[in-house]
């Protein structure tokens, strides 16, 4: 667990000094028709920085995971979309929602199999 959170902040810290403002993790921040829910994100670095470890931790696990699994987290990350989406711009559901994906990721990671 602690190796997955100190990446995905490495990377986070990375992504963040490294891309333009105009982007958060998981869309074009410039593009004209932003939903609600984007709009939002790209307005507050908080959010922005959320999505992109979200994303980053996703794009990690992906990497470890096996083809069921990893379409079984796919298929709950499109769930998770459409109740982002249904935040609207209300900056705490949106918070909120990362939050409760980003423990569903650390759980995915904490459940892995390893090697002995």
């Amino acid at each position: 667990m602690q190796r997955l959170a100190a990446l995905a902040t490495l990377t986070l810290t990375a992504l963040t000094l490294n891309a333009p403002s105009s982007l958060a993790a998981s869309f074009d921040c410039e593009k004209p028709e932003l939903a609600p829910d984007e709009k939002a994100i790209c307005d507050n670095r908080a959010l922005n920085d959320a999505d992109v470890k979200m994303v980053t931790t996703f794009d990690l696990l992906a990497g470890l995971l096996a083809m069921g699994a990893r379409g079984t987290m796919q298929d709950e990350q499109s769930a998770w979309l459409k109740r982002r989406q249904a935040c609207g711009s209300d900056v705490a559901c949106i918070r909120t929602a990362y939050d409760e994906r980003l423990k569903q990721l650390t759980d995915i990671y904490n459940n892995l199999t390893r090697p002995l």
